[in-house]
């Protein structure tokens, strides 16, 4: 199993390789591209075509007026999920991801490693391998925890 993600612009490709390299801790792979709903839906559909024989999971990224992420969950069975890239000064683009028409159902994740956590979950669900390093990522998550909490119980002024 692999994510495909795909791009609005290649502009989106720096946030693209920082979920590729969170999805490689999960033993799994990603392919690129570049395609948008708005100036070359053929394209996009050119990709789903590609892929909608193999176990994948599509990963869309688009800013802006998200269409990418809705447009691609319509025209596949697969999982997708939209991960439009985010900061604090354009925070407002993540409702084009939000409200989607009835039938069109992408996830919504923000932030390269929970995309990832997202995708390896699904892929968990086939691949030991992956369940495996999807729970010892989660266990490390808890130990972190309980190590601050040992750090800070007790303190006082």
């Amino acid at each position: 199993m692999k994510a495909v993600i795909v791009m609005g612009s290649k502009a989106d490709f720096d946030y693209a390789k920082s979920i590729g390299e969170k999805l490689s801790e999960f033993g799994l792979k990603a392919e690129f591209r570049v395609a948008s709903a708005h100036k070359t839906p053929l394209k996009v559909l050119e990709i789903i075509k590609e892929f909608e024989k193999d176990d994948v999971i599509f990963v869309t990224i688009a800013g802006r007026s998200n269409a990418l992420s809705g447009f691609v969950d319509a025209n596949t069975s697969k999982p997708v999920i939209a991960a439009p890239p985010f900061s604090d000064k354009n925070w407002f683009d993540i409702f084009s991801s939000i409200r989607m028409p009835s039938g069109v159902a992408p996830m919504l994740v923000l932030e390269a490693e929970n995309v990832a956590l997202a995708v390896a979950k699904i892929a968990a669900m086939k691949d030991d391998e992956v369940k495996r390093r999807v729970v010892e990522y989660l266990n490390k998550k808890k130990r972190e925890i309980e190590k601050s909490d040992d750090e800070v119980k007790g303190w006082a002024p």
